[in-house]
């Protein structure tokens, strides 16, 4: 980060715009006043102790820009005081990540000089998103020039503004240099090599970070089962034992890849400093709504909605949605099926080019259908999450997680491709259009004057915002479907997942550096209910390829005569299986032996200062 960068050509200001803040065109004088002095105003005051300024754009097709988009900077001091604020851990002297602290500051690593450095782009614009974030109005009853908009103590000042409109979006600007180094070392160079995850986390976060981490992983870790699937699907291996060794493997894969992924997690978040941060107090979501009320823990008023009206709606409304949509997924699913045996009926009665057409009908059919249905159980489980008004975002979040894991059945089919082309490359074209018809605007409004700033600014503003993680995991979830349920079948789904992953690397990569405005850093020790949502399937596919195993010809030709007794042999397989898996995730340690040494001496010296600290205020006193 370079201090002294100027905000505009005019030089009005000179520090570095980190945070462009939008509000609506037509916002009132007073409000713009108000919050821009709160924004300005020192700590102690209530305000947020940052840098803001205005910036003009120039009117293009003679129609007037926005006069509301401001960008927001930082002194360095700040920043350092705010890295303290929001808790973020660095690497001490002694090589242990500690909390940093601005008086012991000059005890880090790294840490040279005024500190110039030190905070990566990603962590400077997510102390800035805290402290816009936690700007609290003091003692205002409403927004300046908005007498609707209702404020009351300790309620935050930006998302209020959000909830009204007033404030149509803020987001960090790209850094267009470290952009162009992260793009050549990540995608541009097509190579069979690790990820520069190091560069990824300083430039996007540790959240996004974390998830190209566990894509690579994931893999890698997929190689064993497609070096096993290709022999296994080229020669046809009739022979029983060979068949139930592949699905063995098949479990005690999935299981020691998750284990072994917390170790993989663990050892990223601890270098990260995530592993020991204590996570900051989360604050409710925008949407959130209820009678003003007492919170016992911050002492702030702030909206308060009862847990059993929450409930209600969950259990009375959203569970029966669900299944309805689940029962329909399969209904649809049945009649496919019916279409499929029509259309194989058809062709074997006359056998030519246009009965051998009609046999792919049903299958075009069926995936257009559910990816229609798909695309509204989406926009109902988002509808119904919000309607049950969870207060945190991390609620909302697992709740979303849930309803939309449970369209699996219907989701497993989806084309991959056309998830990449519609994910990536479709919005990318959309978003270079936008961008040439900007880039010609404002060179015919201000000629051979440059204005990279401005100009910067106006692309990003009319970039598509990245919504998270959520239908990147998602996609990952679906595919480790694919491998730990069906590989028996079809030995070759980890070969077709491996081969996604790696076009999956390169679309996700190049769509977060053109096709999208860059998030904001989201600190994360793991990858969060994921984790769950894969070992629960990894459990699934235990009883899934028990069944399979079951029911092939060759274990029904050892019991000819008694079904029930295979039933019985094969439900007793399937729970030694379970006792194993469970056993190999109690025998691997979720972190590894020398991180959990750095955190015990961590834990000791944080002790060893308290007792100081008591004795010192005992002799004191």
């Amino acid at each position: 980060m370079q201090l002294g960068l100027s905000v505009s050509d005019s030089d009005v200001s000179s520090f570095t715009p980190l945070v462009v803040l939008e509000l609506a065109d037509d916002t009132k004088a007073e409000a713009i006043t108000w919050l821009l002095n709160r924004i300005r105003d020192k700590q102690k005051n209530g305000g947020a102790e940052l840098l803001v300024d205005q910036l003009l754009f120039p009117a293009q097709d003679g129609q007037k820009s926005n006069p509301n988009v401001f960008v927001v900077g930082s002194t360095l001091q700040r920043l350092l005081k705010g890295a303290e604020d929001v808790g973020l851990f660095k690497e001490f002297q002694d090589g242990i990540m500690r909390g940093f602290t601005y008086a012991n500051r000059e005890s880090f690593k790294d840490f040279y000089g005024d500190g110039e450095g030190f905070l990566s782009d990603a962590e400077c614009q997510y102390i800035i998103k805290h402290e816009l974030d936690t700007l609290r109005a003091k003692n205002e009853e409403h927004v300046p020039g908005y007498p609707k908009v209702k404020l009351y103590p300790g309620k935050s000042v930006v998302r209020r503004l959000q909830s009204k409109g007033v404030l149509v979006q803020y987001f960090p600007l790209h850094n267009k240099e470290d952009l162009k180094r992260l793009s050549f070392s990540w995608y541009k160079k097509i190579k069979l090599s690790f990820q520069p995850l190091d560069d990824i986390r300083h430039y996007f976060g540790e959240g996004l970070a974390l998830y190209f981490g566990f894509l690579e992983y994931f893999t890698f870790a997929l190689v064993p089962m497609a070096l096993i699937g290709i022999p296994y699907y080229l020669f046809d291996w009739e022979d029983y034992d060979k068949y139930v060794l592949f699905a063995v493997f098949n479990l005690v894969w999935s299981t020691v890849f998750l284990e072994v992924w917390k170790r993989c997690s663990a050892t990223f978040a601890y270098g990260w400093g995530t592993l020991s941060r204590k996570k900051a107090f989360e604050e409710p979501r925008a949407g959130f709504h209820g009678a003003l009320g007492f919170n016992p823990i911050t002492g702030r008023e702030e909206p308060v909605y009862p847990s059993s009206k929450r409930q209600l709606r969950i259990y009375l409304v959203s569970v029966p949605f669900v299944l309805l949509c689940l029962y329909l997924s399969f209904y649809v699913m049945m009649v496919y099926f019916d279409m499929e045996n029509w259309a194989i009926s058809v062709y074997n009665e006359n056998p030519n080019f246009g009965t051998g057409i009609l046999l792919f009908v049903p299958s075009i059919i069926y995936a257009v259908v559910i990816e229609i249905m798909n695309l509204l159980y989406r926009y109902a489980a988002e509808f119904l999450t919000n309607w049950e008004n969870h207060r945190l975002e991390s609620s909302f979040q697992n709740h979303l997680v849930l309803k939309v894991l449970v369209s699996l059945a219907t989701l497993l089919i989806t084309s991959q491709i056309l998830n990449q082309v519609m994910e990536a490359f479709l919005p990318y074209w959309l978003q270079r259009r936008r961008n040439k018809k900007v880039h010609k605007r404002m060179r015919r409004v201000m000629g051979d004057k440059e204005l990279p700033l401005l100009e910067q600014v106006q692309l990003e503003t009319e970039m598509n915002t990245y919504l998270g993680t959520f239908d990147d995991y998602l996609e990952q979830f679906l595919l480790f479907g694919y491998v730990s349920l069906f590989s028996c079948v079809y030995p070759l789904a980890a070969v077709l997942v491996v081969l996604n992953n790696i076009t999956e690397v390169y679309s996700d990569a190049f769509k977060m550096c053109h096709v999208f405005k860059r998030p904001f850093s989201e600190p994360a020790a793991n990858i969060g209910v994921w984790q769950l949502a894969f070992e629960t399937m990894s459990i699934i596919a235990v009883v899934t390829n028990c069944a399979l195993i079951g029911l092939s010809s060759q274990v029904k030709a050892y019991f000819p005569e008694s079904e029930t007794q295979m039933i019985l042999i094969v439900v007793a397989i399937e729970h030694v299986l379970l006792a194993f898996k469970f056993i190999l995730a109690f025998v691997i340690p979720d972190v590894p032996k020398d991180i959990q040494v750095k955190l015990a001496k961590l834990e000791f010296d944080s002790l060893e200062a308290l007792k100081k600290r008591k004795i010192l205020e005992a002799v004191e006193t």
